[in-house]
C-alpha cells in the first residue's frame, strides 16, 4: 500500500488523523531535526498497520511535510480498513 500523508512534527502526542476528504495527517511528538520525526513516523505507522518497522519505507518527502510511504504486506483494502478507524467525526 502506498500512503500519501502530511507529517506535523513537534506535537504534544503522536496521532493519526484522516479527514472527511480522505487526506491523512500524522501528528508526531518527535521534533523535525536529525531525522527524528521520520523515524517516529515510520515506527508509528508500523504499529498502526501491524507490520514490522522494516516493512514501512519512506519513498519521498524526507525533508518535507508531505510524504509518500510504502507499507509492505498491506493490501489497499486492508490499509483502507485501518484508516477508517481514524476518520475524524466532525
Amino acid at each position: 500500500m502506498i500512503l500519501h500523508l502530511r507529517a506535523k512534527p513537534g506535537a504534544k502526542s503522536t496521532a493519526l488523523l484522516v479527514a472527511a476528504d480522505g487526506s491523512v495527517s500524522v501528528r508526531l511528538k518527535a521534533p523535525a531535526q536529525d531525522g527524528k520525526a521520520n523515524t517516529c513516523l515510520l515506527a508509528f505507522l508500523a504499529e498502526v498497520f501491524g507490520v514490522s518497522k522494516s516493512s514501512v519505507v519512506l519513498l519521498s518527502g524526507h525533508t518535507a511535510p508531505f510524504k509518500k510511504v510504502e507499507i509492505l504486506g498491506v493490501s489497499e483494502a486492508e490499509g483502507q480498513a485501518v484508516l477508517a478507524r481514524y476518520h475524524l467525526t466532525e
